[in-house]
């Protein structure tokens, strides 16, 4: 019996959605492992880093990786995979787009430390000590991942075959992208597995969106009563679905909460967060500036609305240093 296709899984900074999304197959579960042989998951089995490293190169068919990459060992494992692997699929919004975690490129490193060992509310440092990247005492050393100045997407560290969106994608999406890579099926290189529509073209409540639209405000969801038939943009709520990918299966839509964008933008689109903001900005009621600011002083977090997922991939994206 011939051996079974070998694929990876690795976790770099994320929060561990995109390893539950993997468990979400459910009973589907079973038929992907009579398919594959999983050769690397540290999140759910004992593997180490040394097992990698013995593995002939390009032999394991294909790697998933999560997660944008903060640290000198996430970047480490990711080259490592990568050499490893004959593909690389990055798995989730965070290592496709940057997601939740690419916000943090707003501040600086030593930014980010000092509030995190000096002045966080939860932590007691009376010896404002942060962690050194080396340590040596009584002869014996320790050496830590060094964080790095910014948080990047995968592509932005090694090369990436394909991407899977979502936060985390859905269980329907990994199953379609491992039958597909298995059965020789896939797409040209770069695609992102998912369709190619904005959320709007799938949305529930797409009939009920105007013509034109004029904004006035921008209400936030836990302090409105949410008309559950109704357009979010009709109803001056914030919603990302015209500038991002559909696939999701509308699930924040059918739960009556707006799209805040994890599937990333189509194809037609370079930056999402441009895309929407050009959206929102042309449909400002008003001609004044101080009209128009007043809108936009009801949007109280710009960059998390328009950016939340998509920051460290963006036109905005900051210079990437490893200082």
């Amino acid at each position: 019996m011939p051996d079974k296709p070998k694929v990876g899984f690795y976790w770099c900074a994320s929060c561990g959605g995109c390893e539950e999304s993997v468990v979400d197959l459910a009973e589907d579960i079973l038929t992907v492992l009579d398919s594959i042989d999983i050769v690397f998951w540290p999140v759910a089995m004992d593997f180490k880093k040394r097992d990698v490293e013995a593995m002939d190169d390009g032999s394991i068919l294909a790697t998933l990786i999560n997660g944008s990459v903060r640290t000198s060992e996430q970047e480490e494992m990711a080259r490592l995979l990568r050499k490893k692997s004959q593909l690389i699929i990055a798995y989730g919004s965070c290592a496709h787009t940057g997601g939740i975690p690419g916000l943090a490129n707003q501040f600086g490193r030593d930014k980010i430390l000092h509030y995190v060992y000096h002045n966080s509310p939860t932590v007691v440092n009376k010896n404002k000590i942060v962690p050194d990247v080396r340590y040596k005492d009584n002869g014996y050393s320790v050496t830590l991942p060094e964080f790095r100045n910014v948080v990047r997407t995968l592509d932005q560290v090694i090369d990436v075959d394909y991407y899977l969106p979502g936060c985390p994608p859905t269980p329907k999406l990994l199953k379609n992208a491992l039958f597909a890579l298995l059965e020789g099926k896939a797409p040209e290189k770069g695609s992102v597995l998912a369709p190619n529509t904005a959320l709007c073209d799938d949305c529930p409540k797409k009939d009920s969106k105007p013509e034109e639209i004029e904004y006035t405000q921008f209400k936030r969801p836990h302090r409105t009563n949410i008309d559950p038939e109704k357009c979010f943009l009709a109803q001056e709520i914030f919603c990302m679905g015209p500038a991002t990918r559909g696939g999701c299966e509308a699930r924040c839509i059918i739960g009556n909460m707006p799209c805040t964008g994890c599937f990333g933008p189509t194809s037609r689109v370079k930056d999402q967060g441009a895309k929407i903001l050009s959206s929102v900005c042309s449909a400002i009621a008003g001609l004044e500036e101080n009209e128009i600011e007043k809108v936009l002083e009801t949007i109280p977090d710009p960059i998390g609305t328009f950016y939340r997922y998509a920051l460290a991939g963006s036109l905005l994206r900051r210079k990437v240093s490893l200082d």
